[in-house]
């Protein structure tokens, strides 16, 4: 079914929202000596917990080989371990060490602070609930793009 009106001028609105957020927050990050794909990658793994490199290419929607060096990096510098897949020798499985998961705290530390305190300068209490409310559907478009089913508005567990 083609897009409305309606939703068109959502999607640009969210594009261009969230590109102005991801560059204001930027600066934070690279501060902290940390690039947006390496806080991207050990993001990602965090959620994860164990994850193969072949799935983090698909989650990060880049080609494996792409993902090799950025990988090698952050092993290096001791933010991941790679170990043995259980049943499947060819494969390797990523986790964070307590380094990574202290990177990744520290970073988001760093840009949710700046973050929160535009948003406790800026909106009322009624507005910080109504961009909680955004928040969860903006995950939910994340989820559509990322090919998982996702119920539509109006239908039971589809909110609002």
């Amino acid at each position: 079914m083609p897009a409305s009106p309606l939703a068109d001028r959502c999607a640009a609105e969210v594009r261009r929202t969230v590109s102005q957020l991801s560059r204001k927050l930027r600066p934070s990050l690279q501060r902290d000596g940390i690039s947006m794909a390496k806080l991207s990658v050990i993001g990602q793994v965090h959620r994860a917990g164990r994850i193969s490199p072949t799935e983090l290419a698909a989650h990060e929607g880049v080609r494996l080989q792409t993902l090799t060096r950025l990988l090698a990096e952050l092993e290096a510098d001791g933010w991941l371990l790679r170990t043995p897949h259980e049943t499947d020798g060819r494969q390797s499985l990523l986790s964070l060490t307590a380094q990574g998961k202290k990177r990744l705290a520290d970073a988001a530390r760093a840009s949710d602070a700046s973050l929160a305190q535009a948003i406790g300068d800026t909106l009322d209490p009624e507005d910080q609930a109504a961009l909680l409310r955004a928040c969860k559907l903006l995950d939910r478009l994340d989820a559509a793009l990322s090919g998982k089913t996702v119920r539509p508005a109006g239908t039971p567990d589809g909110t609002p």
